[in-house]
């Protein structure tokens, strides 16, 4: 259609089946560089191919897909709330995520293990910022701590009956 009316259509093509990866991605190929010969000859469109596979989901309905990797898990965190790549990891900080808009993100997550956001757990926290965002299983801070230390906390979403 583009050579016909002069267009500069773009495509993303997604595929869900098995052979997406044989059947489908070999058509585009052809497309893209042409097929058949002589009188049979089909110009190919040009462009370009790129074939990718998705990972398994980090969400099955509102629970968290921990098979997915806590690394994959943290970078999902940190994105979903501030727009922006997760930062290089802190050694001597282990939860915590990073800074964006002088807000520190923390990802207080063990996988075979129940996280509580406490006064313990802060007292773990190294990095000074305007406020802080802290994901954890359960809180047992008052409301009042958590104004008073400028906390915003949110429950990790992942079925802790299971632990």
């Amino acid at each position: 259609m583009n050579k016909v009316d002069g267009g500069n259509r773009k495509f993303i093509l997604v595929e869900m089946m098995d052979y997406a990866d044989s059947i489908t991605a070999e058509r585009v190929k052809r497309v893209i560089g042409g097929y058949g010969s002589g009188r049979q000859a089909v110009e190919g469109s040009g462009g370009s191919f790129s074939y990718y596979e998705l990972g398994e989901p980090l969400m099955i309905g509102d629970v968290l897909n921990e098979n997915v990797g806590v690394d994959k898990i943290r970078e999902y965190v940190y994105f979903t709330d501030t727009k922006t790549r997760l930062p290089e990891a802190h050694a001597d900080e282990p939860y915590y995520l990073g800074l964006h808009v002088n807000n520190a993100y923390y990802f207080y997550y063990e996988r075979e293990a129940v996280t509580t956001l406490n006064r313990e757990f802060l007292h773990t926290i190294k990095t000074r910022a305007d406020a802080y965002v802290i994901y954890a299983d359960l809180c047992m801070l008052s409301e009042a701590e958590l104004e008073k230390y400028h906390i915003t906390f949110k429950k990790i979403p992942r079925d802790i009956t299971k632990l």
